[in-house]
């Protein structure tokens, strides 16, 4: 999300100051007041020149008092100053890409959603925000098989292996006991018939390519039925519960100063439960093959409110996955910008290749 073209421009002294604001507190926690910011940060004007430029920026909406304090702490519109502005292009070094190198592909030879869960992990670690991944999109995954596997006498697990390894699993309950030849004969003759299709080709006709089959009646008609009632549950490409979410080590956030509080501790709790809220969030976000940073009250969600929100794409084939970090709005942005950027782009070609 851009600046608003309605918005005030900064004089060169405003966007110091507020630059300097924004990583006093980023640093700190602590709000900024004009002596500090003086002492720490080459402004070339009095405390009592950055006190009234502070004044302006509160003002024109950067900046505001927290309680009685002397001190300035930055709005959501100072960080996205500061993000769209300020901060150019992040880099990592040539020791921190060793490092994510080393977090994200300890095992590249993982499963594709193992792989992500890795990613997320080790950006919770490296950034000290909340890591999280999102499993691909499956609207143009191929299937490669179906499985029937029986797990007990009237539950049989349905699995779909989608290309890069992928699964998608549900479970059903049968009428009755279904012998395991059925099992085999007819998966058998459901991959004959859907499998190389996209998951959007198999929801769309997967009626008239079930026509015929041969097995209408007895035990493998009851499970063929079954299975066309399980359908939309098995090759929806979303997953609206949430579980293709994947977090990093909450600990990690949790040890920073907005969560002091048990208030706030139980809300970021709660978010962290709430994976079907995670997953609508960050499956809606566009990122236009660039990263995208939405800002406190930019997020849609009002559990989000408080949080910045730094992701990037990862592909593998045809699909496309989430992968970043959720954070408090103070955020030291530079890093989890370069962090997100890079992981993103080497799960890509771990995965590619």
């Amino acid at each position: 999300m851009a600046i608003d073209p309605n918005e005030p421009e900064l004089t060169d002294r405003e966007r110091q100051v507020l630059e300097a604001v924004v990583r006093s507190y980023v640093a700190s926690a602590e709000p900024a007041g004009s002596r500090t910011l003086s002492r720490d940060f080459e402004l070339g004007v009095s405390p009592a020149t950055v006190r009234n430029t502070m004044s302006d920026l509160e003002a024109k909406g950067y900046l505001f008092h927290p309680h009685t304090s002397a001190g300035r702490v930055p709005t959501d519109q100072a960080y996205r100053f500061f993000v769209d502005r300020l901060i150019g292009t992040p880099e990592l070094s040539d020791s921190e890409r060793r490092r994510v190198r080393r977090a994200v592909a300890a095992d590249p030879t993982s499963a594709v959603e193992r792989l992500i869960q890795q990613a997320a992990r080790a950006l919770s670690v490296l950034s000290m925000e909340l890591g999280v991944a999102v499993a691909p999109s499956l609207h143009e995954a191929v299937l490669e098989k179906l499985d029937f596997l029986q797990v007990s006498s009237d539950k049989v697990l349905l699995i779909a292996t989608v290309h890069s390894g992928l699964v998608r699993t549900v479970y059903v309950d049968l009428p009755g006991g279904v012998p395991q030849d059925t099992l085999v004969t007819l998966a058998a003759i459901l991959n004959e018939r859907l499998a190389g299709l996209t998951l959007t080709e198999i929801r769309e006709t997967l009626g008239d390519r079930l026509r015929d089959t041969g097995v209408d009646d007895g035990p493998a008609g009851d499970l063929l039925n079954i299975f066309m009632q399980s359908s939309s549950e098995l090759f929806s490409p979303e997953r609206r519960d949430g579980s293709g979410v994947h977090l990093g080590r909450t600990s990690l956030l949790a040890s920073q100063p907005e969560f002091t509080t048990r208030e706030s501790l139980t809300g970021l709790i709660e978010l962290t439960e709430r994976t079907d809220l995670l997953a609508g969030a960050l499956e809606r976000r566009n990122h236009s093959g660039g990263l995208h940073i939405t800002i406190g009250g930019e997020n849609t969600a009002e559990e989000l409110n408080d949080f910045t929100l730094v992701t990037a794409e990862y592909r593998v084939g045809g699909m496309q996955g989430v992968i970043g970090v959720i954070g408090p709005t103070r955020m030291p942005y530079e890093k989890v910008i370069a962090i997100v950027d890079y992981t993103s782009r080497m799960v890509t070609n771990i995965l590619t290749n």
